[in-house]
């Protein structure tokens, strides 16, 4: 394994998060400026989108851009807040009490314990649009060419919609207390979990400018890495405590199909496994040449293990 990436991933994952967070709290800050957003929605997002967590889907934004040879510094990091906008919507709805009446989220009292379920569901609801506002102003800033700046919110916003988070939610609910086979909880969580993670990726390329051969791999690999890793996150709801999870794990009690009930857990490690592997070959099939992306594939598994 002597072409194993050897990039000390936490330490990335730390160096790029004071420039996501000062991103996130610009955007913040100009949303609960704005007239047309009550204030109880605008309290309810801040505690939505400052929770805390990794950042991973920005981070691997701005990771694809400079893959890609993108170089815009702040602008791009105003670019891939849109995609924490759009994480921070489906983890409050995902908590709400209708779906997984989830009470901690990061080890912090959810945002509908906080800010009550009314505001709470129209804040999340609102972050789709403001997410697609906040990435078309970033990418004109890069110099995206008009098309092209539109073309970076229509991604995000298809990654939100029916095909994508809101629709994975709602094939979620329908399947609680339902035996899940592979294909069906494959579709569920490439919808719910992939299309974000795979947008990240694709967002990121087409702001560069990359060419559609370098866009195909890495959408391939953000498909992988979202598979892989909504299994990682199977095997740490059925291994981990709630203090190691910062909530109370929830699947079993809401009678979700997983991918460690449908394969056990050896079995569901090698698919992650499996997933990554896929996910580099992809990179390395079209000359994407990113010590950080490949780390970053690792790491998404190695937070079941």
């Amino acid at each position: 394994m002597s072409d194993e990436v050897t990039l000390d991933v936490r330490a990335y994952l730390a160096g790029e998060l004071p420039a996501i967070e000062a991103a996130l709290e610009r955007a913040i800050r100009t949303i609960e400026a704005r007239s047309d957003v009550p204030a109880d929605q605008a309290a309810a997002i801040r505690h939505g989108a400052t929770t805390g967590g990794k950042r991973l889907r920005p981070i691997l934004c701005v990771t694809s851009y400079t893959a890609c040879g993108g170089d815009g510094v702040d602008a791009v990091y105003d670019l891939a807040c849109s995609l924490e906008m759009i994480h921070a919507y489906s983890l409050m709805h995902d908590d709400l009490p209708c779906m997984d009446d989830a009470e901690l989220r990061r080890g912090r009292p959810s945002t509908h314990i906080e800010h009550g379920e009314p505001a709470t569901t129209r804040a999340a609801a609102i972050l789709i649009p403001l997410a697609a506002t906040q990435a078309l102003g970033a990418a004109r800033a890069l110099g995206c060419e008009e098309p092209r700046a539109r073309r970076v919110a229509m991604l995000i916003m298809q990654a939100a919609g029916a095909g994508g988070m809101v629709g994975g939610q709602w094939v979620d609910l329908l399947g609680e207390g339902k035996a899940l086979g592979t294909e069906e909880l494959d579709g569920l969580h490439r919808m719910k979990t992939g299309a974000l993670l795979a947008a990240s990726l694709e967002v990121g390329a087409v702001a560069a400018g990359a060419s559609d051969d370098v866009r195909a791999g890495l959408l391939i690999y953000g498909r992988a890495i979202g598979l892989a890793f909504q299994i990682a996150d199977d095997i740490l709801d059925a291994t981990a405590s709630a203090d190691v999870l910062g909530k109370n794990p929830s699947d079993a009690e809401l009678e979700k199909s997983t991918y460690v009930a449908l394969y056990g857990l050896e079995e569901a490690r090698d698919r992650a496994d499996a997933e990554v592997a896929r996910a580099i070959e992809s990179l390395r099939d079209r000359g994407v040449e990113s010590r950080e992306l490949e780390a970053l594939a690792r790491f998404v598994v190695e937070r079941g293990k």
